[in-house]
């Protein structure tokens, strides 16, 4: 995967845009900052697309996630191969490159991938927990793959329900 990284401020020079896919969880909102993929945003908990402001709607640039999603959520796809573009404070960035590396079909609670990516579980597992819960990259930068330390479901934004899905999904194919 191509990573592309900012500090979180967004310049007037980027460019950003959207499509809405359907999906086998709801309709899933991608977007796109300069063309290159920025969002993968579940639907609501009611099931309606995500609110807010998402650039203007065009698919352009956008085909190859959203091909790759539909291959994933039908079982044909252990492994994204896109280029991606991280917003997050250095930390952030930090914790979601760990969520990459966490291999499909495989969990972490939050203080393995703490210390994974170098930081003491003991003081950061909840920091490691918020940069998760910050990830608008979700099922292609895997936040679903992250547990609590009793091994159960925890806090997922776009609802238990889908986390588990995402997980079973992820251990049917394993098998």
């Amino acid at each position: 995967m191509t990573m592309q990284t900012s500090t979180g401020a967004r310049t007037r020079t980027s460019s950003r845009t959207s499509t809405v896919i359907d999906s086998r969880l709801g309709p899933i909102t991608l977007v796109a900052t300069s063309g290159v993929l920025s969002a993968v945003l579940l639907p609501e908990l009611d099931g309606t697309p995500a609110r807010g402001e998402h650039g203007l709607p065009d698919p352009t640039g956008l085909e190859a996630a959203a091909e790759q999603l539909g291959e994933y959520l039908a079982g044909q796809r252990t492994a994204f191969d896109l280029a991606l573009h991280l917003d997050g404070t250095p930390f952030q960035r930090l914790v979601w490159e760990g969520l990459l590396r966490i291999p499909y079909g495989q969990t972490r609670s939050y203080g393995e991938l703490a210390l994974e990516i170098g930081v003491d579980p003991r003081t950061s597992s909840r920091a490691v927990g918020a940069a998760n819960g910050r990830n608008p990259l979700a099922i292609v930068v895997p936040c679903h793959r992250v547990i609590g330390a009793d091994g159960s479901l925890t806090g997922y934004a776009g609802g238990i329900e889908r986390k588990r899905y995402l997980l079973d999904l992820e251990s049917a194919l394993l098998f």
